[in-house]
């Protein structure tokens, strides 16, 4: 059983008047100082400062105190720092609790004598739990000096070679035949108009000779279990049927291919074989047969490609393998997709072929696209000389798509009418937009000078309707600045669609145990102090699987998982939070109700023993597993039943 402490000091920061503006410090700190087990109770103008951290410090020292109370703001910004603060001067660490003042009382109150009151009742509750909080230690675990990373677009490169680059062995895992992401697709990129294979190529090319890389691509994660330092993943590879260590690239196979499907590098704008190199930089150069479209393999229908392979590189008897990997840390970078189109409806995208979204004009501008790079229109091939551009097509749209800004578009869209001013010099460009929004470096410039070098017409109002009249698509649409209605007879119009999570990101979620957003982006763990970790130890996000982002800040927020990867494959111990669960096994019954709770696989049922077994190590201290089970044998330290208990007689004002 757990001692009640009975020295207990309490330190009470005004924030500012973030706090203070509110609630009355000083006179809770006066009112405290005769709250059982209280004594020392003080407030200071800002204790995350170096002189207030020194006053907790002093306190403890001078007053012998045995457990510490600092109300304050969130847990999540501050724990960790008076916690150090507490253990510099001698008092075990989990002895030192946050009471929240600030976002759960200051913050949502007005009148001040209410918030004062509530703030001593939350005060007075998490000094009950500090009472009966253990001396903890925190856990050693064994660490694993390897990384997964998923997802082999611009952001899955760039953490994959950071961490590589330092020493450490890196699994990148692709579901695609080739890495390169949606950032291979596009012809050139804002603001600098840099041609977009010509910057990631040698990125790419990195990554396939690197010798601490191991590359898998036409591969997907089936399973992840265990914990940070020690995560067992297991990888799905899909069969190439062509030996990637023997193929030339020589394009032979194709030559003889009889079977032509829509190409999905180029949005379907072209076709390609079901044998085939998914672009001409990919990495690994070698090119995969498409099972699906093959005439068939089960039995063998076609052996042309197999009989043109000088090389012999084709294998129609390549099995799907199940690779099994150890690691200590996973990087998602699963990238994104375009909100789905069809479901825009007035705007004609499906129904009218010169109605396309961002990434396929970005083939029809890109010199490896089906054009050639030729701004030719989808329907016949004519040069384009009027195209309007609408904006925010399934974003920023609560009744009919999606609430978020997808960030990107107003950037690529500036980009995209440049371009295109730039093929067709003596073209018009409109742009339908609500606001423009150009935040980084640059960006604000760069749509000056497509409104006023590249003349593009910028008509601020929403696009009511899209139709085919003849050889032309008519848009209708409003200027909300003049109040007139618009008709545009185009000759092509480009959808700036909302950006959303990349197709299987949430069943990648449920496997590696980390959250999504209602949206399905990933979630990271703090905005604002942890916006590259996930909730789950040992898992960091990069790129637009966390949320919509540009080139330079999915690379950015990259370099930031990897170093966080190599920050941790740096210590020479692995220590971990020990708030987790334990078991009275006086008390459990063996019934097993608890196993299936945990998320993170930490419990499991010893039938030999009849009785549940945690594995600290798997344990994140969730607490699901606590209110599950029916005899209560199943306690978290630190969390108690009788913990928890004592808070809510405080907090309620209720005799003990």
């Amino acid at each position: 059983m757990t001692k009640a402490m009975g020295r207990i000091g309490v330190f009470i920061c005004h924030c500012g008047t973030n706090i203070a503006g509110t609630v009355d410090v000083e006179k809770l700190a006066e009112n405290l100082r005769s709250y059982p087990g209280v004594v020392h109770s003080v407030d200071y103008t800002y204790l995350c400062s170096e002189p207030g951290q020194s006053l907790i410090k002093e306190a403890i020292a001078g007053k012998g105190l045995d457990g510490v109370v600092v109300a304050a703001c969130s847990p999540s910004l501050h724990e960790a720092t008076f916690r150090r603060a507490s253990e510099e001067a001698g008092l075990n660490p989990y002895r030192c609790e946050i009471a929240n003042i600030r976002e759960q009382c200051s913050w949502v109150h007005e009148d001040k004598a209410e918030a004062t009151h509530k703030a001593e009742r939350i005060i007075q509750a998490v000094v009950e739990k500090v009472r009966l909080d253990e001396p903890l230690t925190p856990l050693k675990v064994p660490l694993t000096r390897r990384a997964l990373v998923i997802g082999g677009g611009i952001a899955g490169i760039q953490a994959a070679l950071d961490i590589a680059n330092s020493g450490y062995e890196v699994v990148l895992v692709e579901r695609g035949p080739s890495i390169g992401g949606r950032m291979a697709q596009l012809s050139e990129t804002f603001p600098t108009l840099d041609c977009s294979q010509c910057i990631l190529t040698p990125k790419m090319v990195e990554v396939g000779r690197h010798p601490n890389i191991e590359l898998l691509t036409y591969s997907a994660v089936l399973e992840a279990l265990g914990y940070v330092g020690n995560f067992k993943v297991k990888i799905l590879k899909k069969p190439r049927y062509v030996i990637v260590e023997k193929c030339t690239a020589c394009g032979k196979c194709t030559k003889v291919c009889p079977v032509v499907v829509p190409n999905e590098f180029d949005r379907g704008l072209s076709c390609r074989h079901a044998i085939d190199i998914p672009f001409p930089q990919a990495v690994p150069t070698a090119y995969y047969l498409d099972e699906e479209s093959c005439l068939g393999l089960f039995p063998l229908v076609c052996d042309k490609c197999a009989r043109a392979c000088d090389a012999g590189a084709i294998d129609y008897d390549m099995q799907p393998e199940v690779v099994e990997c150890e690691v200590g840390a996973i990087v998602v970078a699963t990238g994104y997709e375009l909100y789905p189109v069809e479901q825009t409806g007035s705007l004609g995208w499906g129904k009218h072929a010169d109605v396309v979204d961002g990434l396929e004009f970005e083939r029809m501008l890109s010199a490896s696209g089906p054009t050639g790079g030729e701004m030719r229109r989808p329907s016949d091939g004519k040069v384009p000389k009027e195209v309007v551009f609408i904006q925010c097509v399934g974003s920023r749209d609560p009744e009919g798509g999606l609430p978020y800004c997808s960030k990107i578009c107003c950037m690529y869209t500036a980009k995209h009418a440049m371009l295109y001013k730039h093929k067709v010099p003596d073209g018009q460009a409109y742009v339908f937009y609500m606001d423009i929004r150009a935040g980084g470096k640059g960006y604000e410039e760069f749509v000056q000078r497509a409104i006023e070098e590249d003349g593009v017409l910028y008509l601020r109002g929403r696009v009511s309707r899209v139709f085919q009249e003849d050889n032309k698509v008519i848009v209708w649409g409003v200027d909300t600045l003049s109040g007139k209605e618009i008709e545009i007879a185009a000759d092509l119009v480009v959808l700036a669609t909302a950006m959303v999570p990349s197709q299987g990101a949430m069943d990648l979620a449920r496997k590696l145990r980390i959250a999504t957003d209602e949206y399905g982006f990933y979630s990271e763990a703090h905005p604002k102090l942890r916006p590259v970790e996930s909730l789950t130890a040992g898992i960091y996000l990069a790129g637009a699987a966390q949320a919509p982002k540009d080139i330079p800040e999915a690379v950015a927020q990259a370099g930031g998982a990897a170093s966080k990867v190599v920050s941790l494959f740096s210590a020479e111990e692995l220590l971990q939070e020990p708030i987790t669960a334990t078991i009275d096994e006086e008390r459990c019954s063996g019934c097993g109700i608890c196993v299936p709770v945990c998320p993170y696989q930490a419990l499991g049922l010893d039938l030999r023993e009849g009785r549940v077994k945690v594995t600290e190590a798997l344990c994140q201290g969730c607490g699901a597993c606590v209110v599950s089970c029916p005899s209560g044998a199943v306690q978290q330290r630190n969390f108690t039943d009788k913990q928890v208990l004592a808070m809510l007689t405080a907090g309620l004002g209720m005799e003990g």
